[in-house]
Formats: structure tokens, C-alpha cells, sequence
């Protein structure tokens, strides 16, 4: 395979900045269709292209494709200064527009790559460029409030917001003045008056190793109340600040939700997630709202949903976990992501319905009648679906019962498909100083010792401020695959808290493995821009969105649910003040009183998707071989 490689070629936006731009052509006079990836982690890094959550990209280049990848605006070789967002949608049109021009592209372009870099593309695909023709985003979302940067239940990502942050702040704080990195940044991310950091000052001494110490130390990155009070990070990334200055989802969160505009989006996309992944949800929701209000019949066709046992750290793409292990062919490569890629792009860039050159590469148009393929834990098998949710899930409600003794594991909580004929409380004290650990689950995890996937909760399941309600031992297999909530009747002693649920597999050996997780800040339980504090004392009904798996409980194990008000680092501690959350110090916040009411009066429920399919012990008659 022989190609030419363009660096650092310029391409200019309309504001006059032109963003540094590689440009990688196979042999050959052309024009060649052309895939775009943009990214704020470097353009000439090894990982935009080693990345095994990402294609290959000499695989492109073979296959006849020009390869092009950008530095955003202020990030590595590109000028300006990075905000977030911020200008992510003209300046990737104003980049397809220009690719457009050159007589070695064909005037088709597709947009890959994962992350932020999947940020890109969905800001793209709402101002229906004519050169786009398709989209692969990896582990991102098309919503930034309700994934990465805040949740759906409206508590911060904690973990995700200063880690990331973080780990930006510090290329900020690398580049210096000479490269654009100053100026105190508004929406539009210009320098107001040449200094940077919220009152205009530049960057303190010892703002690099206060930066590198949180990261190695995740007390000292997360600890710390207020949680505003992160100057190092704010001073070189004061995007943060404004995450935390919009705890609603408000037009800072709407002008940059490209799902908000599904309408307008023409393009198929193939989206690629993990059970594990701080994104999974919305890769989900990404994929059902464009199947079902794209703004073509090419968008609302050609979606394509891949999920694997993954997580978004590197390293964990193996489907291998302290904890849990899923066996060599779950991992990325075994799922074929790059190849994947090459026939969904063959599809929608090329329009192409078959390869000559490569007689092993399935025609995609024989995948309309499997749109999605998953791995199914508990069974550890690829399984290609018709559709999600998959269309044979029956949600089936296990209720909350017990005579309100459920703290611990030990205690006498239940989860039960019969109707609960006595009513009962279990309560527990809420305290934000002492807060349930993260173990596992879907922390974003990039640099710190808080490790992502199918942790074991038995250390949190001790604690008398984690409620557990567990079925009976199973005699048969029991399948949940699709989006998981629980309805709970509350009640708190403050005017504001969060309520915590988990799912969990309870093994043989006592394992208790958590599958997916989520959080109702109580001020939000109706709406995420209209806020509404509590009636310290008076029951709620609130819906708590745990987010989606795909799981059989084999004989032997357990369903288990736990109920808390606290997962931190993954979200942020809620002081219970009825306040401005971030701005609470470590004098204001209160400890409340919880409870959760549940029998004939307080349905208080885990609705589950089951799948039953007749025929097989597993509870996969239909399942397939991977192609592979």
C-alpha cells in the first residue's frame, strides 16, 4: 500500500483562524471520498489513530479513501482558544465545505472518531452540509448535558467534568500565551482583555503541579468542597466554571444539543458504545431518536448500534475487569469495529452495494434487518438484534418490599413480581461529608484510581446508608436487555437530595456485580429547567433512569437492587441546602433523613426489559455468530 501525506496544511475559517490539518491519500490520481476526524487530543498523536476503540486508519487509506484529521480550534497545532463546543459546528462545516473543493475529494465525506471527536460530528450533522453523507460517532453523545458533563437525572458528572478538565487545563497551561491560550472566555470564546481565569489574572506558580496532583490523587481532585473552588482548572479551562455555573439544561446546554434538532440531521450514523461507557445512554438515545425523527428516510434507515463490555478508559476495550472478565472474543477487536466502519462507509459515503476488491467484506445492505448487534452479558455472546429496543421486551415491575429493615445486604429487603400487601419505610441517613464511594461503573476514569466496569459492591452493601432489595435465588434464566428505571416513593427531611439506584448480578460466590447505575436530583424530578425543591416530609413519586444493559442472571444468582443517595465521584455530593449545589462549602451542607416508601399505597418499583425467548436455556434462541 503506497500513500502521500500532507502535514500541517491550512485550512482556513470564516473568521480568518485556519485550523493545522493532516491530510493522508491513497495512490492513485483520484478523487478519492474522504473521511474527516476532528480532534482535540492532537492530530499527530499516536492514539487518534492507535486507538483500538477507533478503525484503522491505514485500513481507510487502503480501502481508497483519503484520510484527513484536524486539530480544533486551540488545541495542538490549531490557533485560537479551545471552549468546549463552542465552535465545533461552523468550523466543521466551514472544513467539509473546503474539503469539498479539492479536486483529490469527490465531493462524499464521512465523519469518524470517538469521544469529543464524536462531539464534532454531531455538530456537523445539524447544519445538513451537502458533502456529508454519513457519521460514525464513538462513545459520545449527541446531548453533552446528559452525557458527559451532567446526567439525566440533573446531578454533575463529577468525575468527568474535573478529570477531563483537568487533563485539559494542562494542554491549555502547556500551550501558553505565545499559542493562543489566554483570554477570559465567554460563549464565544474570545479574549476580552489578553489574561485568562475568571478575574482576568494568568495563571498562578503551581498551577501545573496542583493540575498534575489531582489527577494522581483522586481525594485532592474531588474531595475538596466547594466544588467551584477549582482554580487551577477554571484559570485554564474556564469552560468548567461555566458547567458549573448552569446546573439546568438551559440554552447553554440546548445551543450545543444537536438531539434537540434530530430533525435536521439527514445523514445515517453508525454509533459504537460499551455497557460500561460514561456515554452509553445517550449512544443509545442517539440512535432510537434518529430512527425515529432523522430528517430523512437515509438517516432514519441507516442507523447502526454496536455495544460491546466496554468501558471509555483505555485498556478495558479487552472486555477484562478486575472483577469480571467477559472472555478474548469480547473484545473491540474481536467485534470488528474497523470493519464495521469500512462497510457503513462503503454504504453511505461510496453508495456502494459491494467491494470488489475485498470479497470478504459483507455487504451492509444484508445488515437492514439487523441493525444492531450486542454483547450479552451473563451468557458472554454477540448477538445480532432487529432493532432497539429490541422488539420483543416485555418491562416487567419487581417491587420494593420488606418490613423497612433494608439497609445493608444483610438486611431484610426484597425485590418481588408479586403485589406487596403491607406497607413499610426503610430510611436511612443521607450525609454528603461521608458519601457511597464510585466502585466501578460508568466513571469516565482517565486518569485517576477510580477504575471503571463490573465492579463488586459488596464493600458499599455494608453500609447502613445503601438500602438492597434482592430476588430469590433464580432456578431459571432471566434475560434484561434494554433501559432499566425504578420508581421510587420518597420522602427526605431537606428540601433538596438525590436518590441512587443500581443493578446489580449477585453471583454464587457472592460477587455482587453492578451492571448499570443512575441518579434523581429531587429538585429536577420533573423537569430539568424548571427546578422545584421538596416539602421537607411529603411523599414524591420520582423516576430514577438507571440506563441500559444487556444481562442474563443465570441459575444460581440474584437480582439485586441498591438505593442510596450518593455515588461519588461519578456524580457530585448534593448538600441537601436547597442551593447552589457547587457553591456549598464544607459549613453549609446538612445531613438529611431518607426514606422510601413502598406496598399497596407506594408502588415503589424496578421496572426491567426482560426477553424471553422460548427454546433456549440462555434465553438467546436467536443469537449469531460474530462475523469475524
Amino acid at each position: 500500500m503506497s500513500f502521500a501525506v500532507e502535514v500541517d496544511v491550512p485550512v482556513p475559517m470564516r473568521d480568518g483562524i485556519a485550523l493545522a490539518t493532516n491530510v493522508w491519500r491513497p495512490e492513485g490520481p483520484g478523487p478519492f471520498p474522504v473521511l474527516l476526524v476532528r480532534t482535540p487530543y492532537g492530530k499527530d498523536a499516536a492514539g487518534t489513530y492507535g486507538n483500538p476503540k477507533l478503525p484503522d486508519v491505514f485500513a481507510f487509506v487502503g480501502a481508497g479513501y483519503a484520510v484527513v484529521a484536524q486539530d480544533v480550534r486551540g488545541t495542538s497545532r490549531s490557533p485560537g482558544v479551545f471552549v468546549p463546543h463552542a465552535f465545533e459546528g461552523l468550523d466543521s462545516v466551514d472544513t467539509l465545505e473546503w474539503l469539498a473543493e479539492q479536486p483529490w475529494c469527490d465531493g462524499a465525506v464521512g465523519m469518524w472518531g470517538g469521544s469529543y471527536m464524536g462531539f464534532t460530528q454531531w455538530q456537523a450533522a445539524v447544519h445538513d452540509v451537502p458533502a456529508l453523507r454519513a457519521i460514525a460517532p464513538v462513545m459520545t453523545s449527541a446531548d453533552p448535558y446528559a452525557a458527559p458533563w451532567r446526567s439525566p437525572g440533573g446531578a454533575l458528572s463529577q468525575d468527568a467534568v474535573l478529570t477531563w478538565g483537568t487533563l485539559s487545563a494542562l494542554r491549555n497551561l502547556g500551550r501558553g500565551p505565545a499559542d493562543g491560550h489566554s483570554g477570559e472566555q465567554d460563549k464565544g470564546g474570545e479574549g476580552k482583555d489578553g489574561k485568562q481565569g475568571k478575574d482576568g489574572e494568568p495563571g498562578e506558580p503551581g498551577d501545573a503541579q496542583a493540575l498534575l496532583s489531582g489527577l494522581a490523587d483522586t481525594r485532592r481532585l474531588h474531595d475538596p468542597l466547594p466544588v467551584a473552588d477549582r482554580g487551577a482548572v477554571t484559570r485554564h479551562l474556564p469552560w468548567v466554571g461555566q458547567v458549573l455555573d448552569h446546573p439546568e439544561r438551559d440554552a447553554f446546554w440546548q445551543e450545543v444539543a444537536s438531539i434537540d434538532r434530530c430533525g435536521d440531521i439527514t445523514v445515517p450514523a453508525l454509533h459504537v458504545g460499551g455497557w460500561y461507557d460514561v456515554f452509553v445512554g445517550e449512544t443509545v438515545r442517539s440512535y432510537t431518536t434518529m430512527r425515529g425523527q432523522g430528517g430523512s428516510t437515509a438517516a432514519r434507515e441507516g442507523q447502526r448500534l454496536i455495544i460491546g463490555p466496554w468501558s471509555h478508559a483505555d485498556g478495558t476495550d479487552l472486555g477484562t475487569f478486575p472483577d469480571r472478565s467477559f472472555g478474548l472474543h469480547s473484545s473491540i477487536k474481536a467485534a470488528d469495529v474497523t470493519g464495521a466502519h469500512l462497510r457503513f462507509f462503503d454504504r453511505w459515503v461510496r453508495d456502494r452495494t459491494n467491494t470488489p476488491d475485498d470479497t470478504d467484506r459483507v455487504d451492509d445492505r444484508a445488515d437492514d434487518t439487523h441493525r444492531v448487534r450486542i454483547f450479552v452479558m451473563g451468557v458472554d455472546r454477540w448477538r445480532d438484534e432487529v432493532d432497539w429496543p429490541l422488539p420483543d421486551t416485555r418491562h416487567t415491575d419487581f417491587f420494593l418490599a420488606g418490613d423497612g429493615r433494608a439497609n445493608t445486604a444483610d438486611g431484610d429487603g426484597v425485590l418481588t413480581r408479586d403485589a406487596v400487601p403491607v406497607e413499610a419505610t426503610d430510611t436511612f441517613l443521607y450525609d454528603p461529608r461521608r458519601p457511597v464511594p464510585s466502585l466501578g461503573g460508568t466513571v469516565l476514569a482517565v486518569a485517576s484510581d477510580v477504575f471503571p466496569g463490573p465492579a463488586d459492591q459488596a464493600s458499599v452493601e455494608t453500609r447502613e446508608d445503601v438500602l438492597c432489595f434482592t430476588a430469590p435465588v433464580l432456578e431459571q434464566p432471566v434475560e434484561v436487555t434494554g433501559h432499566v428505571s425504578l420508581v421510587l416513593h420518597v420522602s427526605s427531611s431537606a428540601p433538596d437530595t438525590d436518590f441512587t439506584g443500581k443493578l446489580v448480578d449477585v453471583h454464587p460466590d457472592g460477587r455482587a456485580i453492578l451492571l448499570c447505575e443512575g441518579v434523581q436530583r429531587a429538585r429536577y424530578r420533573t423537569s430539568l429547567t424548571d427546578p422545584e425543591l421538596l416539602e421537607p416530609g411529603e411523599v414524591y413519586e420520582m423516576t430514577v433512569d438507571l440506563g441500559v444493559t444487556a444481562n442474563v442472571f443465570l441459575p444460581g444468582h440474584r437480582i439485586r437492587l441498591e438505593v442510596s443517595s450518593s455515588n461519588f465521584p461519578r456524580y457530585d455530593r448534593n448538600t441537601n441546602t436547597g442551593g447552589r449545589i457547587a457553591a456549598d462549602g464544607e459549613e453549609d451542607v446538612a445531613v438529611a433523613v431518607n426514606r422510601i416508601h413502598h406496598g399497596p399505597a407506594h408502588l415503589s418499583r424496578l421496572i426491567l426489559p426482560l426477553i424471553e425467548r422460548p427454546g433456549s436455556e440462555s434465553g438467546d434462541a436467536t443469537s449469531t455468530e460474530a462475523r469475524t
